[in-house]
């Protein structure tokens, strides 16, 4: 059986995720979770950065176009959030993308949009 990766903080990302979800429910679009997320990451002393900035990379030359990362959480995890009525195979697509450029190997995407809160490990 593999070893799961960070499996502590993975546990303490979506523990929070839940948290919200539960005290909110769904229905607000992303920025409501976003706020609410960085506040139980304060709340709880988790290092983050909220919209965290990567530049993209094309056999060695930096692109024009950047991205923005819902989170980086521990320096190690990139949380995407999405607000939608089921988890599509473009989040999944968008959240590998954010994880190969950031150059780490762990992205948690999580929607709020349902009745129940999903989630989903991305590895690179």
């Amino acid at each position: 059986m593999d070893k799961i990766m960070l499996p502590e903080e993975s546990y303490q990302i979506v523990g929070i995720c839940m948290e919200v979800h539960s005290e909110l429910g769904p229905g607000f679009r992303e920025e409501v979770y976003k706020d609410a997320v960085e506040i139980e990451f304060h709340r709880k002393n988790i290092i983050y950065q909220r919209e965290r900035q990567f530049k993209i990379e094309y056999k060695g030359h930096a692109l024009k176009r950047s991205y923005f990362t819902d989170f980086l959480v521990f320096d190690k995890i990139i949380l995407e959030i999405k607000a939608a009525t089921m988890m599509s195979d473009q989040f999944i697509a968008q959240t590998l993308s954010y994880v190969k450029a950031s150059g780490l190997e762990l992205g948690i995407l999580v929607n709020f949009g349902q009745k129940s809160l999903t989630y989903k490990r991305i590895l690179v």
